[in-house]
């Protein structure tokens, strides 16, 4: 699954899907809005792209760590702290490979995924 989206994630779901009988491991990460002093954040994302762009990174983590499946859902919008912003489930036969496929899908949205986020803040805002 991949997803871009200014709905709530349903966590809780998305991790009961990802569990199958060859699978060892179910791995996730939630990215939150920290409070970092600021009120809020406002994420935008070139969705056409992004998609196309994390349907990419899929593949790749999938070929790369013999992962099962990769889960990606990417919020949009005006967040508030402690809201989340991404979360990303994989699933491997053992857990070494869903936490390296996990942490190397993070790392390659941050880099390559045209989402940009903006902190709003008291003194003002800016873009992260």
């Amino acid at each position: 699954m991949i997803e871009i989206t200014e709905e709530r994630i349903a966590i809780e779901e998305i991790l009961a899907g990802a569990k199958r009988p060859d699978a060892g491991a179910v791995v996730s990460f939630l990215g939150t809005v920290r409070d970092d002093g600021i009120s809020g954040m406002e994420v935008e994302a070139y969705c056409e792209v992004a998609r196309e762009e994390l349907k990419t990174i899929q593949k790749e983590a999938m070929e790369k760590f013999d992962l099962l499946s990769v889960d990606m859902i990417h919020r949009i919008g005006t967040l508030s702290v402690g809201e989340e912003i991404v979360l990303i489930v994989c699933t491997a036969a053992h857990r070494r490979a869903a936490f390296l496929g996990c942490e190397y899908v993070i790392d390659e949205i941050k880099r390559r995924a045209p989402i940009w986020k903006k902190e709003i803040g008291a003194e003002g805002d800016h873009w992260v």
